[in-house]
């Protein structure tokens, strides 16, 4: 509505300020929500990612779904500059894979990783055998756990509590698979828990990564106990520590991922799957759904002392 030259200027000049000052407020804004969400333990800490195939009734699309997850974890560590060390890897006869673990090292990869953890759904047409000919969908799973693994676990392990077998390594691993028997399980008698390591040539260097994981396992269920004590009513953080739960569908047919917690869509799988920007962006909304839980429960329960206090 302003007629003179000078007035346009100083308009245009105003509505630029005025975007700039916007930013600022936005980032403002930002940081002080971070600043007001609690703080999570063990969100600075590297973690064990474990992979597990389910049962189907498809044949071997778990396994290779398993298979494909496990390379989507280990392109993501690489996009995030993280380190990807592969602990055990246990393949399928035609392709995919069984479990497989690794330890992941880095900045905050406990924080991004946290709501990996739960049952994950593929609906998809085999690519080979009847029901690919018939074109015929079939729905698998593949379950993920992620252990947050401080650097010092101070767990101590009584190797009179331990039972230690050797076998011969299988998959990807150098010459020296299927010739020695590298590989080591080691079964906590006290617990029944039971780790494998086939990483390494040496079987020492595999017992020793194999035992680090079980201190880790054992200290799992001291971090468990806290986590249940600390947990809050959130629906988010309810599907992160049942991991029997379904938190994500893949379905190849319709090119579609949902995570089933905050209702979110996103297409074209093979993206997700490469593990670079499009994880990442789930990832983060994920992130952010959890931020506003939190600090959402944080003002009501503040609200509510103020309350009781009045």
């Amino acid at each position: 509505e302003l007629d003179s030259r000078d007035e346009k200027q100083l308009l245009e000049l105003a509505l630029e300020e005025k975007e700039t000052l916007g930013k600022k407020i936005n980032m403002l804004c930002r940081k002080l929500f971070q600043l007001l969400v609690p703080k999570e333990k063990y969100d600075r800490s590297h973690v064990i990612l474990e992979v597990t195939a389910g049962r189907t009734t498809g044949g071997d699309i778990c396994q290779q779904f398993t298979k494909e997850m496990f390379e989507m974890y280990q392109n993501y560590a690489d996009y995030k500059h993280w380190t990807f060390d592969i602990v055990n890897y246990t393949p399928a006869e035609i392709g995919g894979l069984h479990h497989a673990a690794a330890h992941i090292s880095g900045d905050d990869v406990y924080r991004h990783l946290k709501y990996e953890g739960g049952t994950h759904r593929v609906q998809r047409i085999p690519e080979m055998g009847l029901s690919s000919r018939m074109q015929r969908i079939h729905t698998g799973t593949m379950s993920v756990i992620v252990l947050p693994q401080p650097e010092e676990v101070d767990i101590k392990v009584d190797p009179k509590d331990l039972r230690i077998d050797t076998f011969r390594a299988k998959g990807a691993g150098g010459q020296h698979v299927n010739k020695t028997d590298s590989a080591v399980r080691l079964v906590h008698l006290p617990t029944g828990l039971a780790v494998e390591c086939q990483q390494e040539r040496s079987q020492q260097l595999n017992k020793e990564i194999a035992l680090r994981t079980l201190r880790a396992k054992l200290y799992q269920q001291i971090i468990e106990k806290q986590l249940s004590q600390e947990q809050s009513a959130r629906k988010l953080q309810l599907g992160t520590r049942a991991q029997s739960e379904r938190i994500r569908t893949y379905n190849f047919t319709q090119d579609r991922v949902t995570d089933h917690r905050i209702s979110y869509d996103a297409r074209n799988i093979k993206e997700i799957l490469s593990g670079k920007e499009a994880l990442d962006k789930l990832i983060n909304r994920l992130l952010e759904f959890a931020e506003i839980e939190a600090v959402t429960e944080y003002l009501g329960n503040l609200q509510a002392l103020e309350g009781g206090g009045c």
